[in-house]
């Protein structure tokens, strides 16, 4: 089951995630997450802990990063696994949402 820690590091807000992003995460991170990102100007995502990545956490994540930049909240992608890199890179990830925003 895929939960979440968050820490507030002086303007920005850093959000780790933990475990599988997939179907079952999906209603956390609408329901729970996404509000909590309105609040800030800079959001940092840790994937540190994320093993698994499937369709719907993808989907659920260029969501999140279409309304994050809709809102003009900064937003940067960081320490993501060799696996899950994988596949963000297999799907054009990188090209769509911007190569800066992973780091």
């Amino acid at each position: 089951m895929t939960h979440f820690t968050l820490s507030k590091k002086m303007n920005e807000l850093e959000v780790k995630l933990i475990g599988d992003l997939d179907i079952d995460s999906t209603e956390l991170i609408e329901e729970e997450l996404l509000p909590a990102l309105m609040q800030h100007q800079t959001i940092i995502i840790n994937f540190e802990e994320v093993p698994f990545i499937d369709s719907s956490g993808i989907g659920l994540l260029l969501s999140t990063i279409q309304t994050l930049n809709e809102q003009q909240i900064a937003l940067t992608i960081s320490k993501v696994r060799t696996e899950v890199m994988d596949i963000f890179e297999m799907l054009q990830i990188p090209e769509i949402v911007g190569k800066d925003i992973f780091v």
